[in-house]
């Protein structure tokens, strides 16, 4: 093979490299971005209570104004901040292994001598796109392993039943309280001075999951401004700002509820909060602004997603978004 040939096939395999070492570390798109920010005022640090729609509990916060966003006991001290930050030492570790391994087998291949035996034949191409492909997929797992090893054990607390707004079970018990909106009353988990919702303030949170989502797709500063909390709006600033410096814009559509239920709602002082784990479709892409096309993400397809919202109101006023959480 002659040394123009090798160069461009270096160069290929030099971008599937950078692809595939990519992977596990897109975001999501979508307001939020698939991660955890914001907060839940004094119980920012105290995991949600588990819902019938997200029975396995929330992640803890990555972004927030919080002291400490990791899901620890006061007594606990150091060792538990060290334990919330294992998961993210975990991926690191894997992905500088990922990393050596991967620039090993594409330094080996350029001087013929790499996985495979070098660009001599296409087979040989194939088989170190093969081998990059298997040691993705080993980090990947091993990414998900050391994080599922490494979380804290998330507080427990009685789920509330849910009432879905497609394909309800209908064996599927129902309590008395209200249930507007597609959410599910449910009793919230004692917290500070607990507090009781009804239908308005469950709709309030509907219509806040679409109109958040439609802003934050229009880019719509003042209309987040009107719907979140400082500290929401300054994370979702950052995210657009982010995009317009990439030259990408995104975009989401057709937000719909599937699935709500109250996971608790409490006072501190003359503030309300109250969170809730929904469970809702959306369909979001990521859009060059100059060309049009799709960059990331499907926009035609919908996705299902599954988040605990924490909304705020100070004393007579309205809800707005405060923290986002994923489900762990």
């Amino acid at each position: 093979m002659s040394l123009i040939s090798l160069a461009r096939h270096g160069r290929a395999v030099a971008l599937v490299v950078g692809a595939l070492m990519l992977v596990p570390l897109a975001a999501e798109a979508r307001p939020g971005g698939g991660r955890s920010m914001g907060s839940r005022g004094g119980y920012s640090n105290s995991a949600p209570a588990p819902t019938n729609t997200i029975p396995g509990g929330a992640q803890p916060f990555q972004r927030s104004t919080a002291p400490s966003s990791s899901y620890a006991n006061p007594g606990m001290g150091a060792g538990a901040a060290a334990q919330a930050a294992r998961p993210s030492f975990a991926r690191n570790m894997m992905m500088g292994i990922g990393a050596g391994l991967l620039g090993a087998g594409l330094f080996g291949l350029l001087s013929g001598s790499g996985f495979f035996g070098g660009l001599a034949s296409l087979g040989g191409l194939l088989g170190f796109l093969l081998q990059i492909g298997l040691i993705v997929g080993i980090v990947m797992l091993a990414i998900r392993f050391f994080r599922r090893r490494t979380e804290p054990q998330l507080a427990g607390a009685g789920a509330p039943y849910a009432r879905e707004t497609q394909g309800a079970r209908p064996d599927a018990p129902q309590p008395a309280a209200a249930r507007m909106g597609g959410f599910g009353g449910g009793a919230a988990q004692p917290a500070s001075t607990p507090i009781q919702l009804d239908g308005a303030d469950f709709n309030a949170f509907e219509r806040l999951l679409g109109e958040i989502n439609t802003a934050y797709s229009n880019e719509d500063e003042a209309g987040l401004r009107q719907r979140v909390t400082p500290e929401m709006f300054g994370y979702f600033d950052e995210d657009l700002t982010e995009n317009a410096r990439r030259g990408v814009a995104d975009r989401v559509t057709d937000v719909k509820l599937l699935q709500g239920d109250l996971s608790e709602a409490w006072r501190e002082g003359t503030t309300d909060y109250a969170t809730v784990s929904m469970r809702f479709s959306l369909i979001n892409a990521l859009y060059d602004r100059k060309s049009g096309r799709v960059v990331d993400g499907n926009a035609t397809a919908p996705q299902e997603v599954r988040e605990f919202w924490t909304f705020q109101r100070e004393r007579g006023g309205e809800w707005k978004l405060s923290g986002i959480q994923q489900a762990a």
